[in-house]
């Protein structure tokens, strides 16, 4: 059967083109449906991106059909280093590789038949979006959530740039590159997402996977427990610790400083300052992974110096070791080596002493390393007191003496946004002369990305060799007056976007308050690789604006959904890897919705799966089985098994798509559609009822098949189709009859018959009847509804 499906998309992607924008000032019933956008940092979309977004889209006309106003804008996010290097490599300027590959993309994105909102479409890299950056910039350092400070920060030697601690894997490599990271001192710009670690943890009004939410809460990672002052010997100088078991106290026997801690350099007595610089010079090549690693040998030095245990005046020794981190608590830890495994490890390697002051089981006498909860020994006033009374006992203990107090720390650190990189959204402040930092006033914005640029990694940030930005800072500004030269991490342009689409053309502001009845979007479909960067960052960003009196929400994304992941070989699809597979040759030979199809049928589309294609010509079979079925000749009349098969059908495909579950969809059609063209003839209702079905799924195929059936109309503006409960109930059903336990026939049974009966009908299948003729039945079992087993003894 020749059909073709090129013609087909073609037709129908032409006819939607002419289709009315949305109109956004009607919220009623309103579903906003959202794909993580794509990065144009190679020329062609992959698998992968249809992945995310044709099987998002079927579920969006799905949602249309049963009466959402459903808006599903497109975009890219079109800033950053892929692109960048993209650029770099084929020598052009991103700019311009940039709009290339979104053309190219464009034009992909269409063969999917995606029912986007293109007049929305926003593009990070241009001028009209990322002006609105910087608004958003000046917004937060007005209200003391963005500030600059020198920090210790993960430098990418491949890449010249500066990594969020989120961008180095566990390795100690960049998730990019593939460089080993390295610790550089930088002056850098951080938004102040600390201020919201605690709201960050209320998870409680939106549908998110359990795994996200996890990731979230360990990465925010909430301790509650107690700061305690410990005085130095011999020094005015005091040190102060987090630690969340404060009635472990008495068993501190050392203090452990991070070797960035400034207190190194001010107590280190001079005896020991070779081996303690030495010791720094060695960790700054470490990344926080790395240190943090607990299968690593433990390593540290001796300051020379004393403090002070406060519950028991007994001196202690100051070390610093790699495993305490500056950017934790408060860069320092009293050690507790009997119930702590790290310390434990570091008092055996150094010989330091170990006191037990917490045992498992209150009646128990030994005296051993544990590490959880338990009840104090050794401990003086708190002994026999369970870890939690005795927890509260010693802060009391701390605070009437003014050298402690309860606190929550949390892991979650702010959020660094400079990058010493081109390709992005300029940082919209300028130094005086001075060298004091100042907002460039919203009147100059968009504060434009210049094209006179070495735009090539060398270390330092590229628009420092840009004559024209100097040029235009002096003259804005005044003599001596310099541009800040580093870029925005592009994690900023995604962190508001979804209110960007809902008013891409607004030229005034922002978005217009009149769009945020729209907002939250109800359905986020992205990879769950973003869980404790885009995503937190994006939910960060919502509260600030919400309490900034921008907007009246607290989440931005009411539903999160990750699609799963396509890899090729095992290893993940991505431009990076250079192991993408482009669908455009399946396309043409096969069409865009059998593709779509097939993607869908690989599996839930939660998990994802390892590509190949050896599967897609059973979908193409499908389809065309499905044109047969719709060109067969009309009836007027329904038999049974049709009818209830189709009702099962409805119900079942509806409650999945429900749940955005396609593959057990597509098994259900395939199952009606073998049913359906097994006959001389059908109905048209029918015939109507499988396109309607279908269309999600298969959106121009269907359109062409609704023509067919004799309508105008497109078929994305009728009703999804109901089911009748009363057709669901079947007139019969399949027994299966075993032979001591062995399968051997199987028939179907009318649900009125009695279990005689069915016992007779089985008995006279002949296959049943010559095992029973010269045997002796000895039972003779009955599962109502599923089986029958004859145990017999042959004579």
């Amino acid at each position: 059967m020749d059909i073709n499906f090129k013609k087909i998309d073609k037709k129908w992607q032409e006819k939607w083109s002419l289709s009315k924008e949305i109109d956004l000032t009607n919220s009623s019933n309103k579903f906003y449906c959202l794909t993580m956008f794509s990065y144009p940092s190679g020329s062609k979309l992959h698998v992968g991106h249809w992945y995310n977004y044709g099987p998002t889209d079927s579920y969006a006309r799905f949602l249309k059909m049963n009466g959402y106003n459903v808006f599903q804008p497109q975009g890219f996010d079109a800033f950053g280093l892929p692109a960048e290097n993209f650029a770099i490599k084929h020598g052009v300027h991103p700019r311009e590789s940039t709009n290339d590959n979104i053309k190219t993309m464009k034009e992909q994105l269409n063969s999917i038949g995606g029912m986007f909102n293109w007049e929305h479409e926003i593009r990070t890299c241009d001028e009209s979006y990322y002006k609105w950056n910087q608004w958003l910039f000046l917004e937060l350092y007005k209200n003391k959530l963005a500030y600059q400070k020198e920090a210790m920060v993960n430098w990418d030697p491949i890449d010249q740039t500066v990594l969020a601690n989120e961008q180095v894997l566990a390795d100690g490599t960049s998730d990019r590159s593939g460089a080993k990271v390295i610790q550089k001192p930088l002056k850098q710009w951080f938004f102040k997402i600390t201020d919201y670690a605690d709201e960050l943890l209320n998870f409680e009004n939106i549908d998110w996977p359990k795994k996200t939410v996890s990731m979230q809460k360990n990465w925010i990672g909430k301790s509650v427990g107690a700061s305690i002052d410990f005085s130095v010997k011999n020094s005015k100088e005091t040190i102060q610790v987090f630690t969340t078991r404060p009635d472990t106290l008495f068993g501190a026997t050392y203090l452990v400083l991070s070797p960035e801690n400034p207190l190194v350099n001010k107590l280190t007595k001079n005896d020991y300052k070779d081996s303690v610089n030495k010791y720094k010079e060695i960790t700054n090549d470490k990344n926080e992974q790395q240190r943090l690693d607990l299968t690593k040998e433990k390593t540290g030095v001796f300051t020379g110096r004393y403090a002070i245990n406060p519950i028991n005046n007994k001196e202690i020794p100051i070390w610093i070791a790699d495993y305490v981190l500056m950017s934790y608590g408060t860069g320092a830890i009293m050690a507790v080596p009997g119930h702590d495994e790290r310390d434990n490890e570091f008092a055996n390697k150094f010989n330091l002493p170990i006191t037990f002051v917490v045992k498992d089981k209150i009646n128990s006498i030994d005296e051993k390393p544990f590490f959880g909860n338990g009840y104090c020994i050794n401990s003086d006033f708190l002994n026999d007191m369970s870890t939690k009374d005795a927890i509260n006992k010693v802060i009391k203990w701390l605070e009437d003496k003014s050298i402690g107090k309860r606190y929550t720390n949390y892991r979650l650190r702010d959020w660094l946004i400079s990058r010493q990189r081109y390709w992005g959204t300029p940082i919209p402040i300028v130094y005086d002369p001075d060298g004091n930092p100042h907002c460039i006033p919203e009147k100059y914005l968009p504060w434009k990305l210049p094209d006179d640029v070495e735009y090539k990694p060398k270390g330092t940030s590229p628009l420092g060799s840009s004559k024209e930005l100097i040029d235009r800072t002096e003259k804005i500004f005044g003599k001596g007056w310099r541009p800040e030269v580093d870029t925005m991490d592009t994690f900023v342009c995604s962190s508001w976007y979804y209110l960007r689409y809902l008013d891409s053309k607004n030229n005034d502001k922002p978005f217009d308050q009149k769009i945020l009845n729209w907002m939250p979007v109800d359905c986020y479909v992205g990879g769950a690789e973003h869980a404790t960067m885009h995503l937190l960052y994006a939910r960060f960003i919502t509260k600030a604006l919400r309490d900034m009196k921008y907007i009246n929400f607290d989440e931005p994304f009411k539903k999160l959904y990750h699609q799963g992941t396509i890899t090729k070989d095992g290893a993940k699809m991505s431009k990076s890897k250079g192991n993408t597979v482009a669908p455009d040759k399946f396309i043409e030979k096969y069409g865009s919705d059998t593709f779509r199809i097939y993607l869908m049928f690989m599996g839930p589309y939660n998990e994802g799966g390892d590509w190949n294609d050896k599967g897609i010509k059973g979908i193409d079979r499908f389809l065309k089985k499905i044109w047969k079925v719709i060109n067969l000749p009309e009836t007027n009349e329904i038999d049974k098994k049709c009818e209830h098969l189709l009702n099962k059908t409805i119900k079942i495909v509806t409650e999945n798509l429900n749940q955005m579950v396609f593959n057990t969809s597509i098994s259900r059609l395939m199952e009606l559609a073998n049913l359906l063209v097994q006959k001389d003839k059908i109905s048209k209702i029918l015939k109507e009822k499988l396109t309607l079905l279908l269309a999600p799924f298969a959106p121009h195929f269907s359109e062409e098949l609704w023509s067919l059936v004799g309508y105008k109309e497109s078929i994305f503006n009728q009703s999804w189709p109901e089911y009748d409960e009363s057709k669901l109930e079947e007139d019969s059903f399949k027994i299966i009859v075993q032979v001591n336990g062995k399968l051997r026939a199987s028939f179907d049974v009318s649900k009125n018959l009695s279990k005689e009966e069915i016992f007779n009908q089985a008995k006279n299948i002949e296959k049943i009847d010559n095992y029973l003729k010269d045997s002796l039945v000895l039972k003779e079992i009955y599962v109502p509804n599923k089986l029958i087993n004859f145990v017999i003894k042959p004579n």
